[in-house]
This record gives C-alpha cells, sequence and structure tokens, in this order.
C-alpha cells in the first residue's frame, strides 16, 4: 500500500510539473543552420530532441544535472531541463550512458572538448545583440613562439575605426579564457566583437584591439624548473562554489575552472590540463605582446596595455601584473578572484601604474570583490568591484564584465 501511495505521488507530482510548462519554445540562437531542436521557453526550460530508436535512456545534461527524455512510437526522444539561468551553457545528451554533442547545437570548445551550446534569452542581452552599427573585425592569426618553439594561434579584434582611419594608434587589451576553455572562447561564447562594436558605437567605450591567446597551451620548449608546480597554490579569494550552482557545465564538468581548481582547489602537483599555466607568462611577454606591437598599429607604451581574464585567465592576471606591476595599467578579473591588500601595500610600482584594477563575479559565486575593492580603495587604487545578478561561474558572468570593464579602459 505504501508503495503504490509513493507511485501515485510521483505520477501526481510528474503530471503537476508538466501542467507548468509554458509551450511557448522556440528554437535556440545557437542551433545550427534549419535545427528545430534545442528549444527554449519563456521559463528558461531548454527542450531537447533526438532520434535514437535502439536507444535504452536518453538524458539531457546540463547545469550539473541530467533530466531523462522520454521515447514516442517512432523512437524520437524529448525532454526538458529546469528553468536555467540567463546565458550560455554548454550542455550534452547522455545516450546510454555515452555523452555526446547534440547534432542540432553549434559546438563550442568548453569543459576541454569541443560540444554543444545554448544561449537561454537574457532580459539585458541587447549589449550583445548584432545591431546596425560599424563592424569591426575579429581575425584568426599564426605566429611563431620563441618559448614553445612551434607556431602558434590567436584572435584579434579590431575596431571599425582601425580601417577607416589607416594613421591612428590603438590601445591593446589582452583578454584570456578559463580552464577547459582556449582562444576561441571570448569570441564565440563571449561575443566580444559584439559587445565591442556597440559600445563603441553608443561612445561607451573608446575603440581598442583585443588580443584573445591561448593561456594553457604555452608549455615553454626550455621550462625553467623553478616555477611554481601548483598553479592554483597561493591564489587568494577562491571559495568553494555553492552546490547546485554548476550553470554553465554538464554534470561532472567545469568550464572556467578545472575540477578541484579555483573552486576549493586542492594542493599538489601539476596535474593533466594544467600545462603552460606559468609558461603564458613567458609567451604574452616574449612572444604576444611584441609579435601585436609589431604587426598591428598599437601604442606600444604602459598606460595604452591591459589585461583581464576569467576565472584562470583572471588568476594568469593576477600572477602576471604582480610579477610586473609596470608591464600593464589596466587590470580585470572576471570570476579569478582578487588582490589582496598585503599585495599591493607596499608594492609602489603597481600601485604608481595602474589606473582600474576591476574584480567581478557571478551573484551566485560570491568572491567578496566588493569588499576588496573598497580595501583596496583605501590603499590609494583605483579598484572596481562589479557583480552579476543571478548568475554563477558562466559565460553571462564574463559577458557582463567585459561590457563593464571595457568602459573604463583608456580613457
Amino acid at each position: 500500500m505504501k508503495k503504490m501511495m509513493m507511485t501515485m505521488a510521483a505520477v501526481l507530482v510528474a503530471v503537476a510539473s508538466n501542467a507548468q510548462v509554458t509551450e511557448d519554445f522556440k528554437p535556440a540562437t545557437t542551433n545550427q543552420e534549419g535545427s528545430e531542436y534545442p528549444m527554449v521557453n519563456s521559463q528558461r526550460m531548454v527542450r531537447a530532441r533526438i532520434s535514437a530508436p535502439d536507444a535504452k535512456s536518453v538524458k539531457l545534461d546540463i547545469g550539473g544535472v541530467k533530466y531523462d527524455l522520454v521515447k514516442d512510437a517512432e523512437g524520437v526522444w524529448t525532454g526538458e531541463s529546469a528553468p536555467q539561468d540567463e546565458g550560455f551553457h554548454y550542455y550534452q545528451l547522455n545516450i546510454d550512458g555515452a555523452s555526446v554533442p547534440d547534432p542540432g547545437s553549434k559546438y563550442y570548445y568548453g569543459a576541454s572538448r569541443w560540444g554543444s551550446g545554448i544561449d537561454v534569452p537574457a532580459a539585458d542581452e541587447e549589449f550583445y545583440t548584432v545591431k546596425n552599427v560599424p563592424q569591426g573585425s575579429v581575425s584568426e592569426v599564426y605566429y611563431y613562439s620563441t618559448v614553445t618553439e612551434k607556431m602558434r594561434h590567436c584572435y584579434v579584434y579590431l575596431p571599425a575605426e582601425y580601417n577607416q582611419n589607416p594613421t591612428k594608434r590603438f590601445p591593446v587589451l589582452y583578454l584570456q579564457h578559463g580552464m577547459g576553455e582556449n582562444e576561441t572562447g571570448w569570441s564565440a561564447q563571449g561575443k566580444t566583437g559584439i559587445i565591442m562594436d556597440n559600445l563603441i558605437a553608443a561612445g561607451k567605450a573608446v575603440p581598442f584591439i583585443i588580443v584573445m591567446d591561448n593561456g594553457l597551451n604555452a608549455i615553454p620548449a626550455h621550462p625553467d624548473t623553478t616555477q611554481q608546480a601548483n598553479p592554483f597554490g597561493g591564489f587568494p579569494g577562491m571559495g568553494p562554489r555553492p552546490q547546485g550552482q554548476g550553470g554553465n557545465r554538464p554534470q561532472g564538468m567545469r568550464p572556467g575552472g578545472p575540477q578541484g581548481g579555483p573552486q576549493g582547489g586542492r594542493p599538489g602537483g601539476p596535474r593533466r590540463g594544467f600545462g603552460g599555466f606559468n609558461g603564458f607568462q613567458e609567451v604574452l611577454l616574449k612572444d604576444i605582446i611584441p609579435m601585436v606591437e609589431k604587426n598591428y598599429r598599437v601604442i606600444a607604451d604602459t598606460e595604452h596595455r591591459a589585461l583581464a581574464g576569467l576565472s584562470m585567465g583572471g588568476m594568469q592576471t593576477h600572477m602576471i601584473t604582480l610579477a610586473n606591476p609596470t608591464k600593464f595599467a589596466y587590470v580585470g578579473m572576471f570570476s579569478g578572484g582578487t588582490f589582496r591588500t598585503e599585495e599591493l601595500q607596499d608594492a609602489k610600482d603597481f600601485k604608481n601604474t595602474n589606473k582600474v584594477l576591476f574584480m567581478s563575479c557571478g551573484s551566485k559565486e560570491p568572491m567578496g570583490v566588493d569588499k576588496a575593492a573598497e580595501d583596496l580603495k583605501a590603499l590609494g587604487i583605483n579598484a572596481h568591484a562589479y557583480i552579476s545578478p543571478e548568475t554563477a561561474h558562466e559565460w553571462q558572468t564574463w559577458r557582463r564584465s567585459l561590457y563593464q570593464f571595457a568602459q573604463l579602459l583608456f580613457k
């Protein structure tokens, strides 16, 4: 009897849950051309569908949760997730225990593999929506690294004015991705070029170049054995993420930060996937910046040079700017922790050089950026804090962070 009552209760809950689904689903903007699924409704629920007649089980894996799909008579599986945070999310399908990309989605590099991604409509998405404004460009650039002794690859955003005004020189922002991502992230998931075109057209940001490189694929050919073995040791402000706030990742994967990485990192030596964390400083200073200053019309001085990054990229920014305090006048850490007052108390070169120190995070991943900014202001540093509302360790936090940070640069 008890078992029957529990079964009936489960059925009632399922019926009630289905009744609450608003049937206004629309194809996601991140779908492959001609693909109707996945879809998103006004409740921010994601609906997936795939034909798999011989499968025994199909699940939608998004936001750290796996949702069961239901098979119809034709062998087509359909189902929905719970409401998701606004913005971009990695996801995948799980078919009989195998995690695979959704053939209906475009593919993005995150969680250390190419896979599916979906943009959930946001109330503030206008700032990263393509508009009829002067369009800049994002180009792929290959160059030789004297540090790794290999060819490397980056993306460069040029504002529309770069080609319209062939004698003008521009400032540069070096902008880094997170763990499990690569140089494609800021342009594709982050919508960097769209955000900048809109800001510049609205007069909210000055035109500047953005260089987006790979912060992990930077292992020196002749490594310095004195470098810190554990790249996450000693970085402040990185508390554990609350349970249930996986927002951006398929279950068991963490974009932006590694497993056991910045969210409650554990001690130990280097592990697979950390290659080049420390080596990126050498590549940036010896290869990337010289390549950019040789090949592009840039203002090659400290006051017109910025470094920022998300999560791991924010921690690299922290490490590099502390070690090279007169190289960058503008510093940004997005979900990458904070600078501590004791680090900058006697850092005369940093304080004399820095014009803006920006720290941000999502409201669902508190990192104490507001308190840190107040403490740093007391030292005379122009510190800024931004907290993205109702987002966690995910691209909507970082899109908003770039939008805010870009308005402070080179003015």
